[in-house]
C-alpha cells in the first residue's frame, strides 16, 4: 500500500523534479497533490490528511514552518527541503526530523522516505515538531535534543548532558539528574551535531560537555574529571586542543 504524500514547494520546476524523483525511485509513495503556498498546503493537509509532507522551508513571503503552525493536526511525517544551509537546519537536526538539501540526491531521498515509512508503520507518535518549534525560538545553546530509545523518544536539554560514552554502535548519554539514556547511534553522529555547542570529543569512546568538566588531572597522560565524578582519559592527540579550550573557558 502506498503512502499518500504532499509536496509543498513554491518553484514549479522544483515541484515537478521532486515528483519525478519520487515516482522513479520511491514506488511506495503516491504524490496526491502539490502546493505552492501556505494556504494551499494547509487546506490540503486539513482536508486530505497526507501521511508524508515534503516541505520547502522558504515559500516566497512565508515559510514551511508557517504551514505546520496553521494546520489542525500533525499526524504526518515531515521531510524538509531547502536550497542552502538554512538557519533552521540545526534546530531541525536536533529535533530528529529529516531534511534534504537541493539539488535533491535520489539516494538521500530514498533514505528519508524509508525512515518516514518505518515511523508510520510502527505508528510512532511523538513531539518532534513541538520540539522543533521550541528550538526555533531559542538560541542554539538552549536547544534540546531528540533521543530515540528502545522505549520511545526523549527530549533532553543540552545543558542537562554531562557526557556521552560510545559502546560499538550505541551511545549512552549521562545526565545531571544521574539518569542515563542509551541510543542506537554511534558517537560520530553526535560529535558532528554537538561540537559547536560546547561539547568536545576527548577520546574515541567519550565526548564531554565542557561546562561540566570539574578539573583536569595530569596523571597517566591526563584525565578530565566530570561533575558526576567520572574520570575520562584524554587522547594524546586531543590534549592540546582540550587544554586550550579549558583555558579560554568560552563555554
Amino acid at each position: 500500500m502506498k503512502c499518500k504524500a504532499l509536496i509543498v514547494e513554491d518553484e514549479m520546476l522544483n515541484r515537478v523534479f521532486l515528483k519525478n524523483l519520487l515516482e522513479e525511485f520511491c514506488p511506495n509513495i503516491e504524490v496526491a497533490a502539490m502546493a505552492e503556498n501556505v494556504e494551499e498546503a494547509v487546506t490540503f493537509i486539513n482536508t486530505h490528511s497526507p501521511e508524508i509532507v515534503f516541505m520547502d522551508i522558504e515559500l516566497q513571503t512565508a515559510t514551511g514552518f508557517d504551514v505546520l503552525q496553521q494546520v489542525t493536526h500533525h499526524s504526518f511525517e515531515v521531510i524538509f527541503t531547502t536550497a542552502y544551509d538554512h538557519y533552521a537546519i540545526k534546530a531541525i537536526k536536533f529535533s530528529a526530523i529529516d531534511y534534504l538539501l537541493k539539488p535533491i540526491n535520489f539516494e538521500e531521498l530514498q533514505q528519508a522516505v524509508d525512515k518516514a515509512i518505518r515511523s508510520i508503520s510502527v505508528k510512532e507518535k511523538d513531539n518532534r515538531l513541538e520540539l522543533l518549534f521550541k528550538n526555533l525560538q531559542r538560541p542554539p545553546d538552549d536547544f534540546s535534543i531528540s533521543l530515540s530509545t528502545s522505549e520511545g523518544i526523549e527530549f533532553v536539554p543540552l545543558n542537562q548532558i554531562i557526557r556521552l560514552e560510545a559502546k560499538g554502535p550505541y551511545t549512552t548519554f549521562f545526565m545531571k539528574n544521574a539518569n542515563s539514556v542509551m541510543v542506537s547511534k554511534n558517537l560520530k553522529e553526535y560529535e558532528l551535531l554537538l561540537t559547536d555547542h560546547g561539547f568536545f570529543r576527548l577520546h574515541n569512546s567519550h565526548m564531554v560537555n565542557l561546562r561540566e568538566v570539574k578539573k583536569m588531572l595530569k596523571a597517566d597522560g591526563g584525565y578530565a574529571v566530570m561533575n558526576d565524578d567520572a574520570m575520562i582519559a584524554i587522547s594524546p592527540r586531543k590534549k592540546d586542543e582540550f587544554v586550550a579550550l579549558m583555558a579560554r573557558r568560552l563555554v
